[in-house]
């Protein structure tokens, strides 16, 4: 059996491109790789800055597009506590373009949590030259 994860997604400039406080096109492959996250049995979990009716319009978009989070700002969907305050949740892993070195692909995010390396890439070997460079 393989092992499934809590994953922890961000939506602006992660899911969407950033617009905040409106909704920015979708980024390319973020919602088929969620979708495939999702079959393959992970809990996907929506951490975003949103709240109010600005999060509502999030989670509805993100329904739209087929990924109905398993919780929305909390570990669990029958967790409570005061929606004023932020708190970190309980995730193996956490999707954010706000990573040191910014977002990776989608694609190499799906490679990464389920353990596949890439493509090799083959390149054609160069002459050698006399320059340094």
């Amino acid at each position: 059996m393989k092992e499934t994860y809590t994953i922890a997604v961000d939506f602006d400039g992660t899911i969407v491109e950033d617009e905040y406080p409106g909704i920015g096109k979708p980024v390319i492959f973020a919602f088929e790789t969620m979708k495939k996250l999702q079959e393959e049995g992970h809990r996907l979990i929506l951490w975003t800055y949103r709240n109010g009716k600005h999060l509502d319009d999030a989670v509805a978009f993100c329904k739209e597009n087929g990924i109905t989070f398993y919780a929305v700002n909390k570990s669990f969907p029958e967790e409570t506590f005061d929606p004023k305050y932020s708190r970190k949740i309980n995730a193996d892993y956490f999707i954010d373009d706000r990573n040191i070195g910014g977002l990776k692909g989608w694609g190499e995010i799906y490679q990464l949590l389920i353990g596949e390396k890439p493509p090799e890439v083959k390149t054609k070997k160069q002459k050698k030259s006399w320059f340094p460079f």
